[in-house]
């Protein structure tokens, strides 16, 4: 959740338990379905599929079920129709989560979703609620502690706006256009990323009490859970 960078969503898939790896198949394949659908299934000439990829990737989601993806996306292989919605919602006290959807069954996904805030005393809002609270920008992780000079100068000159310090890696920020020319920028330095993609980051940070995560994790971890929530973001720090 953002907060912090989500690529520590992507650790915790990598190591998910057999009940859940279903799931984290299931909606990284419909990422990559979508991709292919919109752009086509050349991962070289569609970057958005090359990130689901990798991303998936990352997951060790099997080869077979990538190219099937790719093949439904495209129109090769029959399967229901994919749409993407963004849900709008509040956790307990108050806090913002955006929600983002790919699914074959919107009543299935909103009912769900809304399960899933309520049950720990949130609920779910009208469109523009939260999302006002959230900007779209490019996010690159990498396994470094620190950047040289030349290097953080390389970053800036490809679109670097900004660069934190997060669970001892390197998250970079920049604009959504510019995520394909950072992640060259460090492979071609040598640096391989562990995460790219574009997410919504909140504009302002907010703590929370120990009381108050504890619960938000366990809406975090339905979320996961879910085969419909392609990714959520909330603004509370050190989740």
């Amino acid at each position: 959740m953002s907060g912090h960078s989500k690529w520590s969503t992507i650790k915790r898939q990598k190591g998910a338990k057999d009940a859940k790896r279903g799931a984290v198949f299931t909606k990284l394949g419909n990422a990559i379905t979508i991709a292919a659908r919109e752009g086509g299934k050349d991962p070289d000439s569609n970057f958005k599929l090359r990130l689901a990829i990798d991303r998936a990737k990352g997951a060790n989601v099997p080869k077979d079920n990538i190219e099937r993806a790719i093949k439904r996306g495209t129109g090769e292989l029959e399967g229901n129709i994919i749409e993407e919605i963004t849900y709008e919602g509040y956790g307990p006290g108050g806090i913002p989560f955006l929600i983002q959807a790919l699914t074959d069954n919107r009543n299935r996904a909103s009912a769900a979703i809304r399960h899933s805030l309520t049950k720990y005393g949130g609920s779910l809002a009208g469109p523009g609620s939260v999302a006002w609270m959230f900007s779209s920008r490019g996010v690159v992780a990498v396994d470094l502690e620190s950047l040289s000079d030349e290097m953080e100068l390389k970053l800036i000159d490809a679109g670097a706006e900004d660069v934190k310090h997060q669970n001892g890696r390197l998250v970079i920020y920049t604009k959504p256009d510019k995520i394909k020319t950072l992640k060259g920028t460090l492979e071609k330095n040598g640096l391989n990323p562990d995460y790219a993609d574009m997410e919504m980051v909140a504009k302002e940070e907010v703590s929370a009490d120990e009381k108050a995560k504890a619960t938000l994790e366990k809406i975090a971890e339905e979320l996961e859970e879910n085969e419909d929530v392609k990714d959520y973001f909330t603004n509370v720090t050190g989740l």
